[in-house]
């Protein structure tokens, strides 16, 4: 019996990137931040571009690869609790549409802001910076491990 869980999922982290409309609202939620930015009268487009970049690829390491654990209490008695969402998602196997969706867009984004800043080598070298750190983390040899035992617990 499942108390106070009123999903039938016993992690539900597993399946929340296959919701119905959760690629488009990512879609969206990127646009806003972008439309946003743009708004602030003295930043650049290629500042906005890069900060953009940025703060997507900071958000998404946030939530992907530092938070651990689940936001529900599950019946699986705590089993992924020292997972991270990343590690959860499709119940860890490699490969499947959502991840590779969330392996895409960062690039997507990427090849976006290196166009509209016109490969300027300041703006260049902080997006591929930002790139590599949300990059990285998403690869399968790194599924499970603590770089210098960081976010170990």
């Amino acid at each position: 019996m499942n108390v106070g869980v009123a999903h039938s999922e016993v992690n539900p982290n597993t399946r929340v990137m296959n919701s119905r409309g959760i690629w488009l609202a990512y879609g969206i939620s990127v646009g806003v931040l972008h439309v946003v930015l743009l708004s602030i009268p003295f930043f650049s487009v290629p500042v906005v571009w890069t900060l953009t970049n940025v703060i997507h690829n900071l958000v998404m390491y946030v939530l992907l690869h530092t938070v651990k654990g689940t936001p529900f209490e599950t019946p699986d008695q705590g089993k992924d609790r020292l997972l991270t969402h990343w590690e959860q998602i499709d119940y860890g196997t490699q490969c499947t549409s959502s991840r590779k969706f969330l392996s895409i867009s960062p690039v997507v984004l990427y090849l976006l802001t290196s166009f509209y800043t016109k490969y300027d080598p300041m703006h260049f070298i902080i997006n591929t910076a930002s790139l590599l750190s949300v990059l990285l983390p998403k690869l399968p040899q790194f599924h499970g491990v603590r770089v210098f035992g960081i976010n170990k617990y």
